[in-house]
């Protein structure tokens, strides 16, 4: 295929907040696009009107801007194949519908709902499963059984209706899939789907899918794997309605798997291990709120890289990607066929991975936000350094605060391991001594410091953990932080000599 003419689709449906195996499903589709110079669309799938969510199309959004995916053709960028949302485009599938009727692949069926569920009864009390297929529909209230004048009747005088596709008796049916090659499957196993409804005059999945990716002339179809299923109905649909020619290529992706026992990634596997499930935080009208990775700190470059590695690999140990080497690198041949394990620990790994490359006065502009929030004053210049010297401590930026709270704030209390482990009968009185070597700095900097501590400490023969972790202590309250010559600039002369004095007033 041409690099010119691939044109690759996310059609997701409004229901609710955007799953994250969605928004691999997304990147997948962006990446493929991007690297062959093809066209991306976002079509919004809402001919589900019982299961539409106020919302959820602008959540969907939101979630690829923020990823940056950048949308060739959709509903608010616009494009030659418009309208993108189906429910925008209930003319064009009744003709289908229709055709499907004419040309014998398809019929009309009047069963009620109730006459359905009581056949499902039955078979279930015999141990059988209820198929609506080539077995029963020539015995059913259908076109296939009815004749055409009472067809007309039933639908003149208003009776619901819907109609089937009329899925071929014992055929294989022989695919070719991307990732997972040839796929064969016998139409004696599938039932007849249902194509049209009358309650809504709106197709269904099934119709609506293949009709709008043959109209948007899209080359490749790259989904969950969860659509396999519908595979041989969908190109036996491209066959029946003439579309052979035109059919895009498929791929199916592997599911994300809960991080432990069997079982696709649910909501239910996030609230109960603590790790979002969506990509950014999303409010039920029921006033539910579910968390984000927006919200819960995560980067979205780091976001983007720990999808694009669920499922698929480069060939090399490389971990690291940007947005640039990923659509360079991918490919749909690389993608596994079984599910990728989702771990949230490596999430938080990748989170701290961009967090550590982030410039520091872009983090300390967020920092600075942060240190406010908490009632200190926050000299950027200050926080700048701050933020240098703690971020290979942490994952987010919002554990810059315990971590370096105490540049801010002098400590009122302190840790009681380290003070029974470090600070001894003589400490005090070391303390003392120290001051008046800090006192004595000229310029008050990391490198004038920390030989001039050095050199007391030697000249005193006190031994270097001795002197150091009880300054820290005094420092910080307790055993955590930056180097301490680096922690005493930032605090400034002052400050430091005051807190050693709290120190030895409080611990004695």
């Amino acid at each position: 295929m041409s690099q010119q003419n691939v044109r690759v689709r996310f059609a997701p449906s409004p229901t609710g907040p955007l799953h994250i195996g969605g928004v691999r499903t997304a990147l997948f589709n962006y990446f493929y696009a991007r690297q062959h110079g093809g066209t991306f669309i976002l079509r919004i799938e809402d001919t589900d009107s019982q299961r539409f969510v106020q919302g959820a199309e602008e959540y969907i959004n939101e979630s690829l801007k923020w990823c940056g995916i950048h949308i060739d053709e959709g509903v608010a960028e616009g494009g030659e194949f418009g309208p993108y949302r189906q429910s925008e485009r209930k003319a064009i599938y009744k003709q289908y519908a229709d055709q499907l009727v004419e040309s014998g692949n398809a019929y009309y069926a009047f069963d009620t709902a109730e006459e359905l569920d009581a056949m499902r009864k039955e078979a279930e009390a015999k141990g059988e499963a209820f198929t609506y297929g080539y077995k029963i529909r020539n015995n059913m209230q259908t076109s296939l059984a009815l004749s055409a004048d009472e067809v007309q009747k039933r639908i003149d005088a208003g009776e619901q209706w819907v109609i089937r596709f009329k899925m071929p008796e014992n055929e294989d049916v022989v695919m070719n899939d991307i990732i997972r090659g040839e796929v064969t499957v016998n139409t004696s196993t599938l039932d007849d789907k249902v194509l049209f409804k009358s309650a809504d005059m709106l197709p269904t999945y099934h119709l609506a899918n293949v009709t709008d990716d043959y109209l948007m002339q899209i080359s490749h179809v790259i989904r969950g794997e969860e659509w396999l299923p519908s595979l041989p109905l969908h190109v036996l649909l491209y066959r029946a309605l003439g579309w052979t020619d035109k059919m895009p290529q498929f791929a199916h992706l592997p599911l994300l798997l809960k991080p432990s026992g069997n079982g696709k990634l649910s909501k239910r596997d996030g609230d109960k291990m603590g790790f979002p499930v969506f990509p950014l935080e999303w409010k039920s009208a029921q006033g539910e709120i579910s968390r984000g990775y927006r919200e819960d700190g995560y980067l979205p470059d780091a976001f983007v890289n720990l999808l694009a590695l669920l499922g698929w690999n480069s060939g090399t140990d490389q971990e690291i990607f940007s947005m640039d080497e990923l659509v360079e690198k991918f490919s749909l041949e690389r993608v596994n066929k079984s599910g990728a394990r989702f771990d949230p620990e490596k999430a938080k790994w990748f989170n701290h991975q961009y967090l550590i490359k982030r410039d520091d006065k872009d983090l300390a502009r967020e920092f600075a936000k942060i240190v406010e929030a908490n009632g200190a004053s926050a000299d950027i210049d200050k926080v700048e350094k701050i933020v240098g010297l703690v971020k290979e401590r942490v994952s987010f930026t919002h554990e810059l605060w315990e971590q370096a709270s105490f540049f801010f704030v002098a400590p009122s209390e302190y840790d009681e391991a380290p003070v029974k482990k470090f600070w001894k009968e003589d400490t005090a009185s070391i303390m003392r001594e120290l001051i008046e070597v800090i006192q004595s700095v000229e310029t008050f900097e990391t490198a004038n410091i920390e030989p001039a501590i050095k050199n007391f400490i030697n000249e005193k023969g006190y031994g270097m953990g001795k002197v150091m972790n009880a300054l820290r202590l005094s420092l910080v309250g307790e055993s955590k932080g930056p180097g301490v010559a680096d922690i005493c600039e930032l605090l400034g002369r002052d400050e430091t000599v005051s807190r050693i004095n709290s120190a030895v007033k409080v611990l004695g």
